[in-house]
């Protein structure tokens, strides 16, 4: 009989854990799934609920309640220690788990602490986890009483710009709605070296047409941009140009401001010797196991993907949704060869298809394979894409609860789009 421990419960983990259990005997192997919190959250909902469109209630659910229905155990406490070398691990309320297979899937730790005055601590919100995006609302809430300036955009070294999008135009949206929109000059600030850039290298057409909406909805931009600090109310803005040469530094005032942060491991990850790269992502072979443990495997954010390309500030490479699936989907077949006595011949797509809000319209974007070149490239916008986001959130949450172990993103982002052809590609 194999253990097998999933490490974190986000769209990649709690899904990814359905798959393992629905892939393996009840009766040979245990899963369990452990995670810090209680309850699962739906993380691309968060720019809605910054804003006030989404409240807790719609966008949680409680992971006990439906994965033991499935036969998955669930442990709600933080992993302090990795034991590799001894197959345990150590959590905070004292106890140990030991297993035979480790999944790693715990998402990022924010790296708001590069930045001066960064983050829900300092003078700029978030909207990466649930928690910074209720407060996110309330610093909302507060510009709607007193408008003033607003700065949305992404820190230098972020490799997640979809969310710093979406929040830039739902803001706009929302301040549209209140009537105020003329009193609230907005600026996307980003690291990114062009406007679409999307730590992807664009996408399509994602620069010509996200300059366009930025410039029709009155939104200036600033591009190759380093923030050295944050003050209460002024935000320090170092602009470079291709050749990485300092060509502007902005003073720029905000009454509202959120930018998505770096990315760096959990401690509890990054700590492991060997596991991981400088920056504690767990590094990968072709089929997700860690060429360092090879009972140890990891999906998602938390894994080493290089930068697309060198930028003259850095970007890092995203882990969309349906490349996340993927790599679950791998590791899953992979675990069912390797208890069988075989070796794991699965890998991940890695792939990238995104449904992105943009408050009353949306963008809709394909890159397969993610890292250029490409054999499919594809952007698309339209009022359709915002309807599409909103029926996937429900579609999602409504599968967390039935705890289904089929390819969600696949089945339903492909078909939403009306190019499911694309998943053999």
């Amino acid at each position: 009989m194999a253990h097998i421990v999933v490490l974190g419960a986000g769209t990649g983990g709690m899904a990814g854990a359905y798959e393992i259990r629905e892939a393996l005997s009840k009766k040979e192997h245990q899963v369990t799934l452990i995670n810090e919190r209680e309850e699962f959250q739906f993380v691309p909902s968060n720019p809605w609920v910054g804003v006030g469109w989404r409240d807790e209630k719609e966008t949680t659910i409680p992971i006990k309640k439906y994965v033991n229905r499935k036969g998955i155990d669930f442990i709600a406490a933080r992993v302090d220690e990795i034991k590799a070398a001894d197959n345990k691990l150590l959590l905070n309320t004292g106890d140990t788990v030991d297993y035979d297979y480790l999944v790693i899937a715990t998402g990022p730790d924010l790296a708001f602490d590069q930045i001066p005055g960064a983050g829900p601590e300092g003078f700029t919100q978030s909207v990466c986890t649930l928690s910074h995006a209720k407060t996110c609302y309330e610093d909302f809430k507060a510009l709607i009483e007193e408008p003033g300036p607003v700065i949305v955009g992404a820190f230098q070294g972020s490799s997640c710009f979809g969310p710093a999008y979406e929040y830039t135009f739902i803001v706009e949206k929302a301040l549209r709605d209140k009537k105020i929109r003329d009193k609230v000059p907005m600026t996307y600030v980003t690291s990114e070296p062009y406007i679409g850039h999307l730590g992807l290298g664009g996408v399509g057409d994602s620069k010509g047409m996200l300059e366009s909406d930025l410039r029709n909805h009155s939104i200036k931009w600033i591009c190759n941009a380093c923030v050295s600090k944050v003050e209460d109310g002024t935000m320090y803005v170092d602009e470079f140009n291709g050749n990485k040469e300092l060509i502007k530094q902005h003073e720029l005032p905000f009454k509202h401001s959120m930018l998505i942060p770096p990315f760096r491991g959990v401690p509890a990850v990054a700590n492991v010797e060997g596991l991981c790269n400088p920056k504690g992502f767990v590094i990968v072979d072709d089929f997700q196991r860690s060429p360092a443990f090879n009972n140890i495997y990891a999906a998602g954010v938390c894994i080493a993907i290089p930068p697309v390309e060198d930028t003259p500030v850095p970007t890092g490479t995203p882990k969309t949704g349906y490349m996340i699936e993927s790599m679950m989907t791998a590791i899953t077949e992979n675990l069912v060869h390797v208890l069988k006595g075989e070796q794991p011949t699965k890998k991940g797509s890695w792939n990238a298809i995104c449904l992105a809000d943009m408050g009353d319209t949306g963008a809709a974007f394909v890159a397969i394979p993610q890292i250029p070149p490409r054999n499919v490239t594809w952007f698309k916008k339209g009022k359709w894409v915002h309807y599409a986001k909103i029926a996937f959130e429900k579609y999602f949450m409504r599968k967390m609860k039935k705890g289904t172990s089929e390819p969600i993103y696949e089945k339903y982002t492909l078909k939403a789009l009306g190019i499911e052809r694309l998943k053999d590609d």
